[in-house]
């Protein structure tokens, strides 16, 4: 009887280690790879700040220009911004696969260009400088100033004052490296109305201006090389 009963206690004990080997392993779960997000992009042509830009001739309006670019590190495609600085209207070109692409434009209008990095792998992207030049018109000897690109307050903004004023700012350029002058227009009904006599023919780039509570105020500024000029669209703030 004592040996049946080892007996049987062995085979139990031979069971529950057959059947006691646990929970598999779990499987391994590969690391995510790191993905590098597009560069940005090195622009080449039109030049930066270049005052007769040339092209293929279309029309007695329109040129064909050619853009190229350096390519940016780990980018798929690019969107290309391009702007008419003298109407503030925006063109995209988007997927762009190579460093290079053609688009019509008006001669004599000047034009700011920049480039997107985009990849398939990432959200991230890469945004190259923004760069200025004037398309040639004709018989064009002097060239205007690049209308100022407003900083502050931004389109549409609601701005508290300090003390009862905003500070205006801007950015401003010339093709020539002439020197320029600003005049400010600001006030609540159209941008348009004539600019005070503190606001006229300024060098600085940035000026405060008195504004009341709850008010929209328009704005926008003139740049004068002494002999050719250009303005911006009139642009809009509001006070709380």
């Amino acid at each position: 009887m004592k040996k049946q009963i080892g007996l049987l206690a062995v085979i139990g004990l031979m069971l529950l280690g057959g059947c006691s080997g646990g929970d598999p392993a779990p499987t391994p779960v590969p690391p995510t790879p790191t993905v590098n997000p597009p560069g940005a992009v090195t622009l080449t042509s039109p030049e930066k700040n270049k005052t007769c830009e040339t092209g293929t001739v279309i029309s007695d309006t329109q040129m064909e220009v050619v853009f190229t670019w350096a390519a940016a590190a780990n980018a798929e495609s690019y969107d290309m911004t391009l702007t008419d600085l003298n109407k503030n209207t925006t063109t995209t070109v988007s997927a762009i696969t190579g460093t290079t692409t053609k688009v019509n434009l008006i001669k004599g209008t000047p034009y700011s260009w920049k480039l997107t990095s985009k990849s398939s792998k990432t959200t991230q992207t890469g945004t190259s400088e923004t760069w200025n030049f004037y398309l040639a018109g004709t018989g064009v000897s002097n060239f205007a100033p690049f209308p100022a690109t407003i900083v502050s307050p931004l389109p549409g903004a609601t701005v508290t004052p300090k003390a009862g004023k905003v500070t205006l700012a801007w950015t401003g350029s010339d093709p020539e490296n002439d020197k320029i002058t600003y005049t400010v227009s600001v006030d609540a009904v159209d941008g348009k109305q004539t600019p005070v006599a503190a606001l006229t023919d300024i060098t600085a780039s940035t000026v405060d201006v008195s504004v009341e509570a709850g008010k929209v105020y328009y704005w926008r500024i003139r740049s004068s090389d002494g002999s050719n000029a250009s303005t911006t669209v009139v642009y809009q703030f509001k006070t709380p």
